[in-house]
């Protein structure tokens, strides 16, 4: 009997609670051992307790280590910070992983599988900005400061190279400015050229290549990618591009993986505008609880839901309207638990 795991649940904005029910329909049906500790965030945390991320949700997380959370939203006005990049930062969620798989063949780009391993704690994205005023405009001047450390990149490097081995990835591209930005990306491109030759090599092969001639190559061919590993900014950019070539943020898991936690998220938006309408996608969700099901080391399960999705949209042809579908979203739930039962 698999023992029981201790989980946080975050249903989170919009459309996150529809979601995160039918995802929570496929884990039951597959008898997934999760325990769950149900907690609010988001705008639901600022109406309960004035704050995105309430003590509550942070405590539950540290204590049991992993969550599955629906898109929160960010608050606009009085000050608040993106609560997925407080989680980030508050758990030391150092390395984002965005896999896209082409789910439903026939568009335009086909038979995608490549991976995104994005630094999730470093680069332009720790917020060290200012203004200088020059004469009566305060803000005449804007700057940032971006740091990248040795540090932070061998660790997000060695996950990425250890989890390419792991998962039979042929090449991993490390994606970089270092022409340019010679010590910002520099130091990235530097160590992971370091930690390949000295632990990886002939295990998958390597190759190296600018940002922006990534994101050409990436509209042309696809295909010659298996796995990219890139800083933060970049990887912000890259891992939505990549969603694009497979449907859309609709299709696009994602995990945030710690040493200490790790939590599983649907990356697109909390679109209020159809929430509570019955119409919503939670592909990208039941995805992300796939890799949740991995981290854990339930693969056997992870495969099974796998399996289940790609049945219900392409064999029994039950889909959500944004994949020109006719299907509710408790419909497409209710497709896709018989299939998980059969």
């Amino acid at each position: 009997m698999t023992t029981s795991i201790q989980a946080t649940l975050i249903p989170g904005d919009g459309i996150g609670p529809e979601i995160v029910d039918a995802t929570l329909a496929a884990l039951d049906a597959l008898k997934a051992p999760f325990v769950w500790d149900r907690q609010i965030a988001g705008l639901g945390g600022v109406r309960a307790s004035g704050d995105p991320l309430p003590k509550a949700t942070l405590d539950s997380i540290h204590r049991t280590r992993l969550a599955l959370k629906g898109p929160l939203e960010t608050p606009s006005g009085g000050g608040y910070r993106s609560s997925n990049v407080r989680l980030r930062e508050e758990f030391k969620l150092y390395a984002n992983l965005r896999p896209a798989l082409t789910v439903i063949p026939g568009g335009r780009y086909d038979k995608i599988d490549l991976v995104v391993v994005r630094e999730n704690l470093e680069g332009l994205y720790i917020g060290h900005e200012h203004y200088v005023q020059i004469d009566d405009d305060p803000h005449a001047v804007a700057m940032a400061t971006g740091i990248n450390t040795r540090a932070g990149s061998r660790r997000l490097l060695e996950y990425a190279f250890a989890t390419a081995v792991a998962t039979g990835r042929r090449r991993v591209t490390i994606v970089h400015k270092a022409n340019i930005m010679k010590a910002l990306t520099g130091i990235f491109l530097e160590t992971g050229l370091e930690l390949y030759e000295r632990e990886y090599k002939g295990q998958f092969e390597l190759d190296t290549v600018i940002i922006d001639a990534c994101a050409m190559k990436l509209v042309l061919n696809p295909w010659q990618f298996d796995m990219l590993v890139t800083t933060n900014l970049f990887g912000d950019i890259l891992s939505d591009l990549v969603a694009g070539l497979v449907g859309g943020l609709g299709m696009a898991p994602g995990a945030n993986i710690g040493a200490d936690a790790a939590i599983f998220e649907a990356v697109h938006g909390s679109a209020p505008d159809i929430a509570g309408k019955g119409i919503a996608n939670p592909t990208a969700l039941l995805l992300a609880a796939a890799l949740m099901l991995d981290h854990v080391k339930l693969p056997e399960l992870a495969t099974r839901l796998r399996k289940a999705i790609d049945a219900t949209l392409n064999i029994d042809k039950v889909r959500t309207g944004d994949l020109g579908g006719t299907a509710s979203t408790a419909e497409f739930t209710k497709a896709l638990v018989s299939r998980i039962c059969a």
